[in-house]
């Protein structure tokens, strides 16, 4: 078989053109059902309840990449009363379940400092499950800008 400069350089062209386009991820986002499903998964089907962990986010992130954030849940941390798990969940990530915290009476306090990536503006959910049994949540919705422009 022959092929010309021609032939040659347009086949090359929608292979390239091919192998840029065919392998480009696509943005999957998490639904609310998914978080409800990560959640229940955390609390074993227990409905949280609201007080006793107090969530801290900014209002608006002008870089998703790196959103600061902290939890606190107000507990004796004895062994008869103590935070045993929080998690953080975000709502319109890809994979909802951020990070879990564990702690134990040892732990002294149960408070949490992290930095967390956002993909886009949506509510961002901490859950505290303890010892009894017992959750609370509380939740913050954080707009991500992109530029300072909104988002």
């Amino acid at each position: 078989m022959n092929m010309t400069r021609r032939q040659i350089f347009a086949l090359s062209a929608g292979a390239a053109t091919y192998g840029l386009f065919a392998f480009t991820p696509s943005r999957a986002f998490a639904s609310v059902e998914a978080t409800e499903e990560a959640l229940a998964a955390f609390t074993g089907g227990t409905e949280p309840q609201t007080g006793t962990i107090s969530l801290t986010a900014p209002e608006i992130a002008e870089n998703g990449n790196t959103v600061p954030i902290s939890v606190t849940v107000e507990s004796p941390m004895t062994e008869d009363s103590y935070v045993e798990s929080v998690t953080i969940l975000a709502e319109g990530n890809p994979n909802p379940e951020v990070a879990t915290f564990h702690f134990t009476p040892m732990s002294g306090s149960a408070t949490a400092t992290t930095r967390i990536r956002l993909a886009q503006t949506q509510n961002v959910i901490a859950v505290a499950k303890m010892n009894d049994g017992s959750v609370f949540s509380d939740r913050k919705e954080v707009k991500v800008t992109i530029g300072g422009c909104g988002g």
